[in-house]
């Protein structure tokens, strides 16, 4: 096999020693909200709380309003620092849900999850101004999972002091799956895109009068973009941080998971904790994931690998390791 080198042989050892330096990687600007920073060394966890019948993953659907607050206090204890929290599916399967039935599924439980838990940073998933306008007051961030579709909520987001997300969906209106989308002959057509429309819709939030710590911009994987789509935008989370936005990557038991491995939603953990720590490594800053507990111990784990977090521990090879020194 030929190395890096150029050649089949052996590489010389002082050649390589002569290239070490500093490893270099990307870091985003911190997240900010409600006091909270959330930057390379304090990566953060959102959580998912879906008031549905019908999410795409079965292991969180929480009609049952019961149901939706013992999930709430799970993923809390399990170390979530954020939780999102939606009333309709994103894909265009399941129900039709309306506005007025929106609010009712998602501003009461907010309203609650304030009341009993303050100190818990909240998120409305929706793509509707008038939900978002009912939610004043309960929620810190609102994801926009649909890019602007609805060109009031970045304003009601800045009149109710909530940071925003702005997302890449391909110029896809609500819960519409992707079919034969494309982005040009380049395969990097489609970075490019996200590139570009995380730029202006970053700048149009700026605009509108939420401050730059508050902006979160994802590439939103799966949304408007076939699985190969997926996987180059992931490749380039690094051009994406490069915007100087705190990057949100939502990558959690998607379809790029299931079908770069042919697996079902239930069985796509290993593959989202991949994708995840790929992430991560590139400056990613914000996590969705159904999988708190493991999902915050894969960020940790890659924060401390980049250098960004200290180890909780650092005794191995020190004379207060008693198994290191022992004979």
């Amino acid at each position: 096999m030929t190395s890096q080198f150029g050649s089949d042989a052996a590489p010389d050892p002082a050649e390589i020693l002569s290239r070490l330096a500093p490893v270099e990687l990307p870091s985003a600007s911190p997240l900010v909200l409600r006091g909270r920073r959330f930057d390379a060394a304090t990566p953060a966890v959102m959580a998912i709380v879906n008031r549905t019948r019908d999410s795409f993953f079965s292991g969180n659907r929480h009609a049952d309003l019961e149901s939706a607050k013992a999930a709430f206090v799970e993923a809390v204890e399990l170390g979530a620092d954020l939780v999102d929290v939606g009333g309709v599916r994103a894909g265009q399967e399941g129900e039709v849900v309306d506005a007025d039935e929106e609010v009712r599924r998602v501003v009461p439980f907010l309203q609650w999850a304030r009341a009993e838990h303050p100190d818990v940073l909240l998120s409305l998933d929706t793509w509707r101004s008038e939900v978002a306008r009912e939610a004043d007051g309960v929620v810190d961030l609102v994801n926009d999972t649909w890019a602007g579709h609805d060109r009031d909520l970045v304003h009601v987001a800045a009149g109710i002091g909530a940071g925003y997300v702005i997302s890449h969906t391909g110029g896809l209106p609500p819960r519409t799956d992707p079919v034969d989308v494309t982005y040009g002959d380049d395969q990097l057509d489609v970075v490019r895109d996200v590139v570009r429309t995380l730029a202006e819709g970053a700048a149009a939030a700026e605009q509108a009068g939420i401050p730059r710590e508050r902006i979160l911009v994802d590439p939103t994987l799966d949304f408007g973009k076939t699985t190969a789509h997926s996987l180059e935008v992931l490749r380039h989370t690094a051009d994406v941080v490069a915007l100087n936005y705190p990057v949100l990557q939502a990558m959690s038991r998607k379809d790029f998971v299931g079908e770069s491995l042919d697996l079902p939603a239930e069985e796509r953990l290993e593959g989202s904790l991949a994708a995840t720590a790929v992430a991560a490594w590139l400056g990613a800053t914000v996590f969705r994931a159904h999988d708190v507990r493991a999902t915050r111990r894969v960020i940790d784990m890659v924060a401390t690998i980049r250098g960004d977090r200290p180890p909780r521990l650092a005794l191995r090879g020190t004379r207060r390791d008693g198994a290191a020194n022992a004979s």
